[in-house]
């Protein structure tokens, strides 16, 4: 049963909404920006209010599955790993887009509220717009690589945030899944990051 209701919980995260609806208003969101089939750039092709439906929408392929089993046996202990990983995996190498799915932001948020109420979510939430609003001060903010930064980094304040409120070793293995999957869908960006750094690096030893 528990594999029954993580291959449904795949199926959910697979379902590309940001991405049909982005089709639907004559926009292929691979050719938007950096070619992410998800809501940011629904947002950019396609204005506001789609991208706000596209972002519930993904938020939502994250949450039910989670919510559905709640206060069920599967959702306690180690069995709630594969179930919360399984929307995130889904939408990040979704079948529909031949595996090439998109960041996996929203639907991570979606399953940290089901999983804990809202907390991690908004906790995560926090995290991000502080990042956000030290790398403006910065002036370093609105690149991909600077964003993809900040959502990784943002990752791994999460743990010390999981840790230091003493979330169950289930809920720190979903964390991990979690991660490793946000790093390999922003790779490219973190790649470049550290290319230039390296760069930034050997200039200012001249």
């Amino acid at each position: 049963m528990l594999l029954l209701l993580s291959a449904g919980a795949f199926l959910s995260g697979s379902l590309m909404f940001s991405y049909w609806l982005g089709l639907l208003a004559r926009k292929n969101l691979k050719d938007v920006g950096d070619g992410n089939p998800g809501a940011l750039n629904l947002w950019k092709a396609s204005g506001y209010r789609l991208g706000i439906a596209g972002i519930a929408l993904d938020f939502l392929k994250g949450y039910l599955p989670l919510m559905f089993v709640s206060g069920s046996d599967y959702a306690q202990g180690y069995s709630i790993i594969p179930l919360a990983l399984a929307p995130i995996a889904g939408h990040a190498f979704s079948p529909f887009l031949r595996g090439k799915g998109g960041k996996a932001i929203a639907v991570t948020f979606g399953v940290w509220s089901a999983l804990t109420g809202f907390e991690v979510s908004l906790a995560y939430a926090m995290i991000l717009a502080l990042m956000t609003a030290v790398a403006r001060l910065a002036r370093r903010s609105g690149s991909a690589e600077s964003d993809g930064l900040q959502v990784v980094s943002g990752m791994l304040l999460l743990f010390v945030y999981l840790y230091i409120r003493m979330f169950s070793s289930a809920m720190l293995w979903v964390w991990f899944g979690n991660f490793t999957v946000i790093v390999y869908k922003h790779r490219l960006e973190m790649r470049t990051w550290v290319k230039r750094a390296f760069m930034r690096g050997g200039e200012g030893s001249k």
